[in-house]
């Protein structure tokens, strides 16, 4: 009898730690899917950005003949932006991934920074219709990014918070899950949007 009630607590003490494992796998799993959604919404508005600079260096080109080394450069950054941002997207948990990206968004502001700025020296550019509808879109789509990395990065500060915290922080390697890297910018004079004025 005595052996009995022992089993059973013994039993009861597995359950119950079996079900603290699960409970603890399962949050973990729902926070690294929030993040991941997170980060879904970043690259449907970086989509869009790499997609309206084309067509702003497209416009550029017939006002700015003598600039094409500035605007093959706003081309390459934003190429590399775009591949960086695809391997993001394929796991926004690859640290090394987010800091690849963010080091392309940078280069990539800062080429866009240098086309605004060379794009000041022709006056019939700045008034061109089709270049102020860019320019609103693309400051539009800067807001945008910069809200969706906000909400990433509130999304992943809870998952590592998780991850970090006793007793998760017990499990959380064993089971695979490894720190998020936050969406952020190491150079403090890149971490606003570029100024886009035409």
């Amino acid at each position: 009898m005595t052996a009995l009630i022992v089993l059973g607590v013994l039993l009861l003490f597995v359950v119950i730690l079996g079900l603290w494992a699960v409970g603890i796998y399962n949050g973990l799993v729902a926070l690294r899917n929030r993040f991941k959604n997170a980060f879904a919404q970043i690259d449907v508005q970086l989509k869009r950005r790499y997609d309206l600079i084309p067509n702003l260096v497209e416009t550029a080109k017939a006002y700015m003949k003598h600039e094409s080394s500035t605007l093959e450069a706003v081309i390459k950054a934003r190429n590399i932006a775009a591949s960086a941002a695809q391997s993001a997207a394929a796991n926004p948990a690859d640290a090394n991934a987010m800091r690849s990206l963010a080091s392309a968004e940078a280069g990539l502001g800062g080429a866009l920074s240098r086309l605004m700025v060379v794009s000041e020296q022709y006056p019939d550019l700045k008034a061109n219709q089709n270049m102020m509808q860019l320019n609103e879109e693309l400051t539009s789509t800067e807001n945008k990014v910069s809200f969706a990395r906000q909400a990433y990065n509130d999304s992943v500060m809870n998952y590592n918070t998780k991850r970090e915290t006793f007793p998760t922080v017990i499990l959380a390697g064993a089971l695979g899950f490894q720190p998020a890297e936050l969406f952020k910018i190491e150079d403090p004079t890149e971490r606003n949007a570029p100024k886009v004025q035409f």
